[in-house]
């Protein structure tokens, strides 16, 4: 285990979340010093599951998001496990779930005795849609969010069917808004002394995540549709072929646009009246695009990346993730960890003086049972660990 040097070293957080959201939130907390406990039913997190590819027996994906936390299982349909949660909230600063609506309270938790015996605590809730409106309480996973927040409308090819983004997207956002949620209400318990319940719901954060076609309809009343790569205000912002490789640019003024032409042997085209300006030429992009891509087809696309990249002007060449984690300016960046056999992907967080650790891989099932169990004078023989039971998964 490497030092704990994080900023978050003075907090204890109860992680009673599964699948993505609430487990990012915990790992980002987990990553910069916090005591995280990943509390998990009888029947585990059912992501343990989500592979091929696994590492003894866990998925990928749970090992994605759970790394330097302290691994628990408890039976929280039981008076007994109800009891050891509680014990575990009494000097806990956070506690981070994602239950339906309903679930705490039938356990004896609902949100005033929780406030009511530990009103110290963050209680924050990941959710689909919230508890309240016309959706409130309904379930909600990434991609189905995508669809009906608007997100895949405007994701895919120009006049093509809506796809979603191949990343989960919505579900990594909650979780960073859950992370920011939480350091807010920390922050202001230290001038009232007081906790409270932060709510990210999926559907909000997808929503939020609309930037620019929300603005766009706002004030122009025109629906935006897929696009492919080209971005609805900016021109050239677009994928463009090469001699070699796709090279994806993203030019955002005219200084930019005239750095570009003259590096591809083009100096003519800021002055032609089609695309002097970005107004104009997201009026022209269609006959911009063929312009470009027929100077751009005498280079290599790595090399031009690189030349352009110097001179100032956004680009990247399209690259497979293979290509990026072995770039040496992902490992410069420690954007790549490893503990034992363990190989995850680092905190983009970079502060100076407390900077992120990592000191622990992600827990197997009930991990760590004994020594929670221990510190809270309870015996671990009266709650023997586990094996996640996959026929009962969640």
């Amino acid at each position: 285990m490497t030092e704990n040097t994080g900023s978050l070293s003075h907090l204890k957080v109860i992680d009673l979340s599964r699948v993505l959201g609430g487990p990012y939130a915990g790992q980002i907390l987990a990553d910069h010093g916090a005591d995280v406990i990943k509390i998990e039913p009888p029947a585990g997190d059912e992501t343990r599951g989500w592979g091929p590819p696994f590492l003894e027996g866990t998925a990928s994906y749970f090992l994605g998001v759970n790394r330097n936390k302290r691994g628990m299982s408890l039976d929280l349909s039981k008076p007994a496990g109800q009891e050891l949660l509680a014990r575990l909230l009494e000097d806990a600063d956070v506690l981070i779930e994602n239950f339906k609506t309903g679930t705490l309270d039938k356990w004896g938790l609902s949100h005033a005795e929780i406030e009511r015996r530990f009103p110290k605590l963050v209680h924050c809730r990941v959710s689909g849609f919230g508890a309240d409106g016309p959706m409130g309480g309904l379930p909600g996973y990434d991609a189905a969010i995508q669809a009906s927040c608007g997100i895949m409308s405007v994701n895919g090819e120009k006049d093509g069917e809506a796809l979603r983004v191949g990343l989960p997207v919505v579900d990594m956002a909650t979780g960073l808004n859950a992370v920011i949620g939480i350091l807010m209400a920390l922050a202001e318990r230290g001038q009232s002394g007081k906790g409270q319940f932060v709510e990210t719901a999926l559907y909000d954060c997808g929503i939020s995540l609309l930037h620019p076609h929300l603005p766009n309809y706002y004030l122009s009343g025109k629906v935006a549709g897929p696009s492919g790569n080209a971005h609805p205000n900016i021109c050239p912002y677009d994928t463009f072929s090469t001699r070699t490789d796709p090279l994806f640019l993203a030019v955002g003024n005219n200084r930019q646009f005239a750095t570009l032409c003259r590096i591809i042997d083009r100096p003519d085209l800021p002055a032609d009246e089609r695309f002097a300006d970005n107004s104009v030429r997201n009026q022209n992009r269609d006959a911009l695009k063929v312009e470009l891509e027929e100077a751009m087809r005498a280079h290599d696309c790595h090399e031009l990346a690189d030349e352009l990249i110097q001179a100032g002007v956004p680009c990247g060449a399209v690259r497979s993730i293979d290509q990026v984690v072995e770039d040496p300016h992902t490992r410069h960046r420690e954007m790549v960890v490893d503990i034992g056999a363990y190989r995850g992907t680092g905190s983009p967080i970079k502060l100076s003086r407390t900077p992120a650790s990592y000191r622990r891989a992600p827990p197997a099932f009930s991990e760590h049972n004994p020594e929670i169990l221990q510190g809270l004078g309870a015996d671990p023989a009266d709650h023997p660990r586990a094996e996640p039971d996959p026929d009962k998964q969640p």
